[in-house]
């Protein structure tokens, strides 16, 4: 009968350890691991429909998106290049899980198949690049 005591209060006590765990779980997640969003989105926000197929002299243009999930306010700045010559740099600064979203237009002025349109990111005062996404078009 002692024993039937005992093993009863072990396991009313692992219940309650397993349940109060389960609560602080959910209650208190942990912080995920500290990112940023960096996006590219052709004609209507679309992820879909880029300008990749242009004549020389006609402009492309698409939208540019950053999302700080950095749990930080942080400072960025983004430099846009079409075949390694800058196009666009812009500076600002976002709240945590603030958006930040601007038109980019570029206008190839070579024939040539593989050409970029990079787009880097960078971090506060960092020099290396944080984050990038490009395109690669024909023009014709």
């Amino acid at each position: 009968m002692n024993h039937t005591k005992v093993l009863t209060f072990i396991l009313a006590a692992a219940l309650i350890l397993a349940v109060g765990g389960t609560i602080l779980i959910v209650v208190l997640p942990q912080p995920s691991e500290p990112f940023t969003e960096l996006y590219l989105l052709g004609p209507g926000g679309k992820a879909s429909g880029y300008p990749t197929n242009l004549t020389v002299g006609q402009t492309g243009n698409v939208t540019v998106g950053v999302v700080n999930h950095e749990n930080a306010n942080v400072d960025y700045r983004l430099v846009a290049t079409l075949a390694n010559k800058t196009i666009a740099t812009k500076t600002f600064s976002l709240a945590n899980s603030q958006k930040w979203e601007d038109s980019i237009s570029f206008t190839p002025t070579t024939r040539g198949v593989g050409q970029k349109m990079q787009v880097d990111l960078y971090k506060g005062s960092d020099t290396n690049v944080y984050r990038s996404v490009y395109l690669v078009l024909t023009v014709n």
